[in-house]
This record gives structure tokens, sequence and C-alpha cells, in this order.
């Protein structure tokens, strides 16, 4: 029997076919605000990020965030609409949209302004997104990706002897900093798919800012755990009480510099964030950075432009469904990576095995992990911003197509191939030199669908915990950046396809995704998770879950989390049974126990309706009708 999860420091209600509001305030203990009300759906809903932790060990991808437990989540069914967002204020702010008859879109920007306010070391509007939109015909892909000023080199990262700087050197301050994308993106969906006016979405953020909203357990254990986030005054001011100590769970925190933005935003669109004294603000809190300033300037800044790009979309038979799968394509790798993962597995003897005990088998995880290194190979190999790098053969549908996919299917053995090689999906030479690996961080994932069957995926992120650790007007700069190569060339000079050049747009996992029924076009599911890297992997087991042992969305979401990017195979702690490790190792998988943050969130139809699943490892609930 596979082991239980390590520590449960928490309980939630057993069963909530539906979730609204109403239903919440039968579980309040406080009845003076919807703020403590909320609040109590997190604590109800979450383990604390401190109750567990496992010492990092070397070579294994780095966790965005610190373990937050594992706390049971019910699923909700709805009939309407449904919104899953990563914090019970933010997916409130969603709900109270779509009730007054918001679209999609509307809600996002609605649930994307409070988690600026209340999950700061995740998103907010100093940083960029994906969003993937279905409007009942099409998918659109809004590109809001951050982009590099036009004054770095592809030498930002390295040091005076030419070899990389450290990683968290770069990390701190304003080198880091990417133009902000997410603000601009948004208000480009708006204009083609809201509903109500784009001031009105803001109402909710802005009311929380000026009065207060109480710090979750999340939020408080992000604090206290980070080392660098009193180097920034602004930041520490905020972020801690008058005597030097972190802010506490259950404190109330009031942001009127972030309100001020948001209603400038309100009022000005995203002029009020990229041109003005903000902008302004901006600039001078990255160039004057007293030992890693950066390079940003006003006209980055003004000259920011949100991309509307294709979905790359691929077909997917699991035995019970026949199905389309729309993702982001570049600068994005979730979408390449995933299809190529669920497709190279669909060719392997893995494709007929079914869960043991509810669990993964040992046959299937082998070759699971034998797929991903295939695809984090191509990855590092050939992805990059497409107005940068050009795709195997012309096209990014290259790396899924069937014919390659049954290539590289074929060079899974019994035993781990160990290093994966990229391989050659056109006939063209290959002109890129892989990426090394580095870090790459965090993010949060929204999943909507609203009364008109209109439907969101978009992944949010600022990078790392608390981005840059750059505070302005009352929100985090990211520190997208280093997701770009540190090393531009390798030894006989051929450039990294994810190098640093000025104005583009770094390399991401983040993997937003719309699943469709491929004869009748009906959207199947909204889906998506933070986690660095292991974004790719917290959504392809979802995604299998749901289409191949047919799991619910809720259930597909709890299965344990596995990976690799390369390197050793990860395993979520506590979750696999002694048998499964030990026959992994005898096929000569190196397997790593360690803690796996996801932060999923999804909805799937059901019948009529929409049923939401929620990350038990975080404190994101689904609200609808």
């Amino acid at each position: 029997m596979p082991r239980r999860p390590p520590v449960t420091c928490a309980t939630t209600p057993s069963a909530t076919p539906v979730i609204t509001p109403s239903k919440v305030r039968a579980l309040r203990i406080d009845r003076s605000t919807p703020i403590k009300r909320a609040l109590l759906v997190a604590t109800l809903s979450l383990t604390l990020w401190g109750c567990t932790s496992t010492p990092q060990q070397s070579a294994l991808p780095v966790q965005p965030e610190g373990a937050s437990g594992y706390t049971p989540k019910p699923g909700w069914a709805t009939q309407r609409f449904a919104v899953a967002a990563a914090n019970p204020l933010a997916t409130e702010a969603g709900y109270r949209v779509l009730k007054a008859g918001g679209s999609a879109v509307d809600a996002a920007i609605a649930v994307q302004m409070v988690l600026a306010l209340v999950e700061p070391q995740s998103s907010g509007i100093g940083g960029g997104a994906f969003l993937l939109h279905y409007d009942g015909q099409h998918v659109s892909a809004f590109d809001g990706r951050e982009t590099a000023p036009v004054a770095v080199d592809p030498q930002l990262f390295l040091g005076p002897d030419g070899k990389p700087i450290p990683f968290k050197e770069a990390v701190i301050g304003g080198r880091s900093v990417g133009v902000p994308g997410a603000v601009a993106m948004l208000e480009v969906a708006h204009r083609e798919h809201g509903k109500l006016p784009w001031a009105d979405l803001f109402e909710p953020a802005i009311k929380l800012a000026r009065g207060g909203f109480t710090v979750s357990p999340r939020l408080a254990s992000a604090i206290k755990n980070d080392a660098d986030l009193k180097k920034d005054a602004v930041a520490a001011a905020y972020f801690y009480r008058t005597d030097g100590t972190p802010l506490q769970a259950g404190d109330t925190l009031r942001n009127p510099e972030l309100a001020t933005v948001l209603s400038l935003i309100a009022k000005q669109g995203s002029r009020g964030l990229l041109q003005g004294e903000v902008a302004q603000a901006i600039v001078d809190k990255v160039r004057n950075h007293p030992t890693n300033p950066g390079r940003m300037t006003l006209a980055d800044l003004a000259n920011y432009v949100p991309r509307q790009r294709e979905a790359l979309c691929h077909d997917y038979r699991a035995p019970a469904a026949d199905t389309r799968i729309c993702g982001f394509p570049p600068p994005s790798s979730g979408a390449i990576a995933i299809g190529q993962i669920l497709g190279i597995v669909a060719r392997t003897d893995a494709t007929a095995l079914p869960l043991q005990d509810g669990l993964p088998s040992a046959d299937w995880l082998h070759n699971y992990a034998e797929a991903s290194r295939l695809a984090f190979a191509d990855r590092a190999q050939y992805v990059g911003d497409p107005d940068f790098v050009q795709a195997p053969g012309g096209s990014w549908s290259t790396l899924l197509a069937p014919a390659y996919l049954d290539e590289r299917a074929r060079l899974i053995m019994r035993h781990s191939m160990g290093t994966a090689k990229a391989g050659t999906p056109a006939p063209a030479a290959v002109s890129y030199a892989p990426m090394p690996d580095q870090p790459e961080y965090g993010t949060s994932h929204i999943s909507i669908v609203d009364a008109a069957g209109n439907a969101i995926a978009m992944t949010t992120t600022i990078e790392g915990a608390f981005g840059s650790h750059l505070m302005v007007r009352g929100f985090m700069l990211n520190n997208e950046l280093t997701d770009f190569s540190f090393t531009p060339t390798d030894a006989q000079g051929r450039p990294v396809a994810n190098r640093v050049e000025p104005g583009k747009r770094p390399r991401s996992s983040m993997a937003p995704t719309l699943v469709f029924d491929r004869a009748s076009g009906k959207l199947l599911m909204s889906a998506g998770s933070p986690g660095g890297a292991l974004i790719i992997h917290f959504t392809a087991k979802t995604l299998y879950g749901a289409l191949n042992w047919q799991l619910d969305a809720q259930r597909a979401i709890d299965l344990p989390n596995f990976g690799t990017v390369g390197g050793p195979m990860i395993l979520e702690a506590g979750r696999f049974p002694a048998a499964t490790v030990d026959a992994l190792k005898a096929r000569g998988q190196d397997v790593r126990e360690t803690e796996m943050t996801s932060g999923l969130q999804a909805i799937e139809r059901r019948g009529s309706g929409w049923y939401g699943g929620a990350d038990p490892r975080r404190e994101g609930v689904v609200m609808g009708e």
C-alpha cells in the first residue's frame, strides 16, 4: 500500500457538491467580513506551509515555493459556471464577476488583480501571463510574457571571468527584471472578449487593498521562509511588523499604494502601469539598485506589445476519449513537452497499464520518465521566443508529428537511457546548442468557464517567490529574465536558442491547457499549474489521469506527483510504496523522493454542468453555481 503523505496538519469538509459564497458563510466562525470568511476557507483547505519540509538534494529541480503539506479537497460540482484560483479571496472575486454576467476574461482580470494583493509571492501586475481563451468556436492565445530591455546583451548574466554568475546573485535586484506584460495582455483580451466595464473589474482588489485582507497561512510562511525579502526597504516595511518580525497568518494587511496603482490602471488601462509616474518608479527601482542594477528604460515599458498567437493543438486518443489538446506555443515549452510526453507514452506498452491500488505502477512510471527525458532534450535544443528562434522545419508542430513521436518512442527500452539527446524532427541541420540546466521557478494558475460556455486557462507569474525581491508602489517586480539561458553559446560558439537578446521573451514552462472532444468540438477541460519546469509534469499527470484513467478532475489532481527534467527521477515524498521505488531503481532510474509543490486547478465538463478540482497541496478553491 502507498505511504500516506508525510504530514497532514488540517482537515477540510468531507464533501461540498456546489460551493458558493452563501455556503462559505455557513462555515465561517466570524461573520463580520467576507475577508474573514474566505480566510476560514483557506484554513480549512490548506495545511500550513511550514508543517513539513524536506531538505533539497543536489541535482533536483528547484521547487518554486516551500512544501504545503497535503489537505484533501472535496471537488466542486457546478451547473452554469465555475472559477478555480489559488486563493479563496481571488476565487470569490471571479465568482462575483460571473454572477454579475461577466465573461471568463472579465473574471480572470478580477482574479488576477486580487492575486496581486493576496498572493504577491507568486504573481501580480509586475509580471507576465499566458492566457488561452475559447469563445465557443476558436481558441486564442494571448501572450503577456515579459520582454528583455533593449539595452541588454547576451552577456547579461556572465561575470567578468566570462562564466555565469550565481543564480541567486542574478535574481535579487534590477538585473533580472523583465518588462511586465500581464496587464497589457489582459487589456487586449478584454477588448475582444470582455462584457463588463474594465474599471469595474478592479473594484474587488481595490476594496481589499484599502480595507485590508487577512494574511493567509501560505503567504505568512512565504514571508517567514524568505531570507532576502528584508533586503528591500519597501518590502521589509510592508511584509514585516515594526519590531522586525514577519507577518503572521491572521494578521490584517492593507496596501493603499497598490490600491492607488490599480485605480490608475482602472481609469487609464495599461498606460497607468507602463507610462507616467508608476513607470518612472519601476525604472528608478530597477536602474538604481545598489548592487545589481538593471537596464530597463521608460521606452521599454511604453513600447511593450502583447502578442496574439495561434494555439498549439494536437490530437490525442485515450481509451475512452478522442480529444484535441490545445496549449500555449513558444515562448512557452509547456504544450510541446506535454504533447510529446503523452504522445510518446501512448506509443509504448504503458498506454495499456491501469493504476495499481490507485497509483501509477513502476512500469508506467519508467516509460513516462523516459518519454520525459526525450521531451526535455528537445525543449533544451529548440524552444525559444518565436520572434527570434525558427521552429524546426518552420513549424513547432514538427515536434508533435506522429512519425517523429514514433521514432522517439522506439528509443525507450527496459533500462533507463540516462541522458537523452535531442532528436531531428525536420531535415534542416540543428544550428542551436542545447541550453544547460538551470533553475526555473513558480507561478499561479486560473481556470474559468462562464455561463455562455466561454473558457480560459491562464497561468500567471513573477517567476521566483517574490520575484526580484523589489517592491514598487505596493507590488513586486518579476525576475523573469533569469528564465533565459545564462550561457549564451556552447564551447563551439553555437548560440543557445533561449539566450538573452534585446526585446526577447524568455522561454517558459507554463502550460495553460484546454481539452476538446475531437468529434463534437465540445470543451472538456481547462487545466494548469504553477511549479517551474515541473509545471509540465503536474499538468501532464492531470490530463493523463482524466483522459486515460478516467478520474474526475479532483482525483486526477490528487494523484501523486512525479517526473524528471532530464536528471534524476523525482517522486512526491511519502506517496509511493517502497516496492515501486525499488522497481524503478532496478530499471536504472536514479530515484529521489522530495516534496513536489504543485498548485493545480482544473474544471471539467460533467453532463450538462461542470466539476472543478483544486490542488490539496495549496489553498485554492473552486466556486460557481
